[in-house]
């Protein structure tokens, strides 16, 4: 068995006649996190649609966990571990908290569409929902709809609802896009906490969260990795520093 989560083969992209993504590989171990790093327009945000199944690929392979996801729709990847969140929150605003995270955990403990069960029975369904309620600091808010959460709050949110349905490989898109620094310290620590055990994949332009979360760093220019390594190896590479940056300031000062 594959001892990689995930496996990309010489990925390409192309929208018309404009290459997007240029044969990229990646490799990311089972329980490791990995943030992909790059400029605007580097196409971080196309590969992780296209590993979580929102386009189709113009060539090359993706494996999960071993498995070819090559053809599969968004939601037979997310049946076989992968789970995603986006830039922009996306949440049901006029469910509580609660009901977010219940409808989230349904599918993966069996229910699919059995229209017979009723819901406030759902002992194991309750009881995982309330689990992640606490693991993402929201039990006070449990009844509140979720559209009246704060900024924060609703990415918190939206990180539990990633995580509800048990899968094995979790892709963040920009987690902390817009919070404060407080607020971008306290997202690292949740993340850092409901992803143990599980393999992480991130897009992130904040470096300090970068730096705090990554086990390896892939960085993305112009649709091919150029350099894929350590946090310590990343911030001395001197092509990434001229590639990323046109060599003129340190890796941090990236955001």
């Amino acid at each position: 068995m594959s001892g990689f989560s995930l496996e990309l083969k010489d990925v390409r992209k192309s929208f018309g006649k404009s290459e997007i993504i240029r044969g990229t590989t990646l490799q990311v171990p089972k329980g490791e996190r990995f943030a992909v790093i790059g400029p605007n327009g580097a196409g971080k945000s196309t590969l992780f649609n296209l590993i979580s199944g929102r386009f189709g690929l113009s060539g090359g392979h993706i494996l999960l966990n071993g498995q070819s996801t090559v053809g599969l729709r968004p939601f037979e990847i997310n049946r076989l571990g992968l789970s995603r969140s986006f830039q922009i929150t996306n949440i049901f605003h006029r469910l509580t908290v609660y009901e977010n995270l219940r409808c989230a955990v349904l599918w993966s403990l069996g229910y699919k569409y059995s229209f017979w069960h009723r819901l406030n029975a759902l002992k194991d369904a309750h009881e995982r929902a309330e689990a992640v309620l606490e693991q993402i600091g929201l039990k006070r808010r449990r009844a509140t709809a979720a559209g009246l959460l704060t900024y924060a709050e609703q990415r918190a949110l939206e990180i539990g609802i990633t995580i509800a349905g048990g899968a094995d490989v979790i892709l963040l898109d920009e987690p902390t896009a817009g919070m404060s620094r407080s607020e971008s310290d306290a997202a690292v620590e949740l993340i850092r906490k409901v992803t143990v055990g599980k393999t992480l994949l991130m897009v992130e332009h904040d470096m300090s969260v970068v730096f705090g979360l990554a086990d390896k760093i892939a960085v993305l220019v112009y649709g091919e990795i150029i350099a894929c390594d350590t946090p310590q190896n990343i911030r001395g590479n001197a092509r990434v520093q001229e590639a990323y940056l046109g060599g003129h300031a340190p890796v941090e000062a990236a955001a």
